[in-house]
């Protein structure tokens, strides 16, 4: 036994609490307020990874939900450590990610009175997530940890917080202690008043510290499609000669039944357009993906069916859509079902998991012969004759490495069992039209929010749940200086990782439409930094490319030296195409 283990304390509780909902890591940047959660975790067998930036526990506890299907755990301390991970719990609400943040707090009898890191931390973070609630006694903790770990997966999954005071985790003899220290040996009414409130409140925190409660893994269920609104879609279906269907995020949050609704959509044969975490779901060159001239499809198709797809940005609001066209939209939040409706009313509105709706549609499949081939071959000469521009560009000469003739070259040479965390802005949009994952969930970027800094957080977690898997990290050179420091997290812990830089010493995506509109580049230009050297001062390897003729040898070399166990980063001086010319989103 431990000395840790010799008294029952709070974070003993909040680790048997977590370890009985499957947790396996913990993501944490050290401080008093909560060590004896972490302590805890060690205890009972849950791995505790500790970064260099909270926001960065954060992205890889998101990493973790996206993979497993469980909620990823970040644990930070009061104040300053709550705070630094707004961004990165923000980002999990908007891509609608699984993750139970717990927060350490100020002692309960000290708040608003001006004690360290003291402030309204609930209050700071109700907007950014579906559930934010303080423990207020040892007993309480197993079930605000369950409702939360229930919460977070339910409906729209996201994010929740639970703050945690450090007199509820540290063991009763030292929280007495402390508050001892506080109290008066003033034998007055005012001092006996003073002594008995500070006793009443030691015993109110400690009181039936187990409350009757087990800890116990909580059962989500998930809305169903109802019978009527099957035979709704296959009657849409029926009629359709130009179908095709959206599929994104939602559709893999649960993670068992994917290679389901890989068999259902194979079934059902309809051309498929793949985002967000649906990237990869059909594997490469699946002749039902298209790839290419998603606007131009969808302004064609008769019938478009969206699987957790919003009518936001990415689809321009609804008004790119065919306007003679069947919309069906399926969709586990209401509220995304009604939005837009003033550009594009959606047919047929179904409440439910996409990834059961699909999957129980196949089920009833009766089209075994409709293949819809003249629309398929539409589809597939259009997005040959786009791969054929992407290559012709490839070819171009330009200063230090052609953007996509590397993302070609990397696309030829991952190995099958890859998973590709996208971090950036131009470089990386780059990656997405040309690399392409090798499977379901092997693809990893913010979401949405479009949140730059998302990339060593996204690898950590990938690795760590995908031990055997390589992980390629596609970096944007501005998007690197935000998270580049967790290569000292990936060396201390033996997090093996490739990361690519696309070096062009520029914030490209708004410097290319900024320079043409304002004749100014002001704040978009970086230099060309040796990041290799940054990445070896943290113990990892460096790798720089500068010339086309040299990236297959040190890629391949990059691919050899991560199997030594270290992480490796390559720094690749590339060029500037025309390639994302109007690009910017608004």
């Amino acid at each position: 036994m431990t000395a840790s283990t010799e008294e029952q304390h709070g974070g003993n509780l909040v680790a048997k609490a977590l370890k009985a909902q499957g947790v396996e890591f913990v993501f944490t940047l050290c401080g008093g307020h909560i060590s004896p959660l972490l302590i805890g975790c060690e205890d009972v067998g849950i791995t505790v990874i500790d970064v260099r930036d909270e926001k960065n526990a954060a992205f890889a506890a998101d990493a973790i939900s996206r993979l497993s299907g469980t909620p990823g755990v970040v644990a930070v301390t009061a104040g300053p450590g709550v705070t630094n991970t707004i961004t990165a719990i923000k980002n999990a609400q908007l891509a609608e990610s699984s993750l139970v943040v717990l927060g350490g707090a100020t002692a309960t009898m000290l708040e608003g009175r001006g004690a360290l890191q003291d402030i309204d931390q609930l209050g700071l973070l109700e907007t950014a997530t579906k559930w934010s609630t303080s423990v207020r006694s040892v007993r309480e903790i197993i079930p605000k940890i369950q409702k939360g770990f229930r919460t977070a997966q339910s409906e729209v999954p996201g994010p929740v917080f639970i703050e945690v005071p450090v007199d509820i985790l540290y063991p009763r003899h030292v929280v007495e202690q402390w508050y001892q220290a506080s109290s008066t040996d003033d034998s007055s009414i005012l001092g006996k008043l003073s002594n008995w409130y500070i006793n009443r409140h030691v015993n109110n925190l400690f009181r039936d510290q187990h409350g009757g409660f087990t800890p116990e893994k909580q059962v989500v269920t998930y809305p169903k499609p109802t019978t009527k609104q099957i035979d709704e879609m296959l009657i849409a279906i029926d009629k359709s000669t130009k179908p095709v269907m959206v599929l994104s995020s939602q559709v893999v949050l649960r993670v068992e039944k994917v290679h389901d609704l890989v068999a259902s959509v194979e079934k059902m044969g309809i051309p498929v357009f793949l985002s967000g975490m649906a990237r990869g779901l059909l594997g490469k060159d699946h002749p039902l993906h298209i790839r290419h001239k998603r606007s131009k499809a969808l302004r064609n198709a008769d019938l478009i069916i969206l699987a957790g797809v919003p009518l936001d940005f990415r689809l321009d609001y609804g008004r790119g859509l065919n306007r003679r066209a069947t919309v069906i939209s399926i969709n586990l939040s209401k509220h995304t079902l009604r939005m837009n409706r003033i550009f594009r009313n959606i047919d047929l509105k179904i409440h439910a998991d996409p990834l059961l709706t699909l999957i129980t549609l196949a089920s009833k499949w009766v089209f075994n012969a409709k293949t819809w081939k003249i629309w398929h071959d539409e589809l597939r000469e259009r997005q040959q004759e786009r791969e054929a521009e992407i290559h012709k560009m490839a070819m171009q000469e330009t200063e230090f490495v052609n953007p996509l003739a590397l993302c070609e070259l990397i696309d030829e040479i991952m190995d099958d069992d890859s998973v590709i965390v996208a971090d950036g802005g131009d470089f990386v949009a780059t990656v997405s039209y040309i690399i392409q994952p090798r499977g379901p969930l092997r693809w990893l970027d913010p979401g949405p929010y479009g949140t730059l800094g998302v990339g060593a957080g996204f690898a950590i977690g990938a690795k760590l749940i995908r031990p055997s898997s390589t992980i390629w990290l596609m970096y944007g050179d501005g998007a690197a200086g935000f998270s580049i420091k967790e290569f000292d997290t990936m060396v201390r812990h033996h997090i093996p990782v490739i990361g690519i830089i696309g070096n062009d010493a520029s914030w490209q995506q708004i410097a290319r439409e900024q320079v043409d509109m304002f004749e100014s580049s002001l704040a978009t230009d970086l230099d060309y930094t040796a990041y290799e050297k940054v990445v070896e001062g943290y113990g990892g390897r460096g790798i720089a490319i500068e010339q086309m003729d040299e990236a297959r040898e040190q890629l391949l070399r990059a691919m050899e030296l991560v199997k030594e166990g270290k992480p490796v980063l390559v720094n690749v001086k590339i060029g500037k195409t025309e390639f994302r010319k109007g690009s910017i989103s608004m």
